[in-house]
């Protein structure tokens, strides 16, 4: 399929009263066209994996177009350059989370850009960056305790921020990490306790809701 054609086939699909609600879900919808991420997922399959037709959705700057590219795009052939080029335009954490969920925490770059990302002052790509670890715990089966333990002291000095798309993110990479095994999740634990002791408002918003899922029996 060809970008203006799947374009067009978004806005057969499109729905005016999901679009007008986006905003309710703290979704920028200002280049939306309303199509629900369930229609999108039926799209990608009937594509499959096309990296330069993702790349070139991408670039049209439609948000539907932008998750349909994060879910036919090839992890093995994203580049370092690919991810910090599609963070940057990170504009609603629908976005965010789609695109790193879907692809970037797939690819071999995920945990690098993890760190990076968890410095940036952007909120967005902050956020990207609690996302990859929430992600990869999730997906990354083979994945060795040393990765998700290095990722610790990141969470427990980024847990000041207040905004709302970055704590929750904190906690959700937190919270992931502590449920693969019983090892992290004794670390997790731990982690949360000494989050706790923070003076900001954020901190204890992060630890208590993660210790209250991490020692719920």
């Amino acid at each position: 399929m060809a970008v203006q054609e799947i374009i067009d086939f978004l806005k057969y699909k499109a729905d005016a009263g999901y679009l007008a609600g986006m905003q309710r879900f703290g979704i920028d919808n200002t280049n939306a066209i309303g199509v629900r991420l369930p229609e999108l997922r039926k799209l990608a399959k009937t594509i499959k994996k096309d990296h330069q037709l993702a790349l070139d959705l991408w670039d049209t700057g439609v948000h539907e177009a932008r998750l349909l590219a994060s879910l036919i795009d090839d992890p093995a052939l994203v580049t370092e350059e690919q991810i910090d080029n599609w963070t940057k335009d990170f504009n609603s954490w629908d976005i965010c989370d789609q695109v790193c969920g879907n692809l970037f925490d797939r690819t071999p770059f995920a945990m690098k850009k993890a760190i990076e990302f968890s410095a940036h002052e952007a909120e967005f790509i902050k956020r990207a960056g609690f996302v990859l670890m929430a992600e990869y715990a999730v997906h990354n089966k083979k994945a060795g305790n040393e990765s998700f333990i290095a990722l610790m002291p990141i969470i427990e000095r980024e847990a000041w921020d207040n905004r709302n798309f970055v704590k929750k993110a904190v906690n959700w990479a937190l919270r992931q990490i502590g449920k693969r095994n019983d090892v992290l999740k004794a670390i997790a634990i731990q982690t949360a306790q000494n989050i706790l002791k923070q003076d900001h408002k954020a901190a204890k918003w992060i630890a208590s809701n993660a210790l209250a899922e991490l020692t719920a029996r």
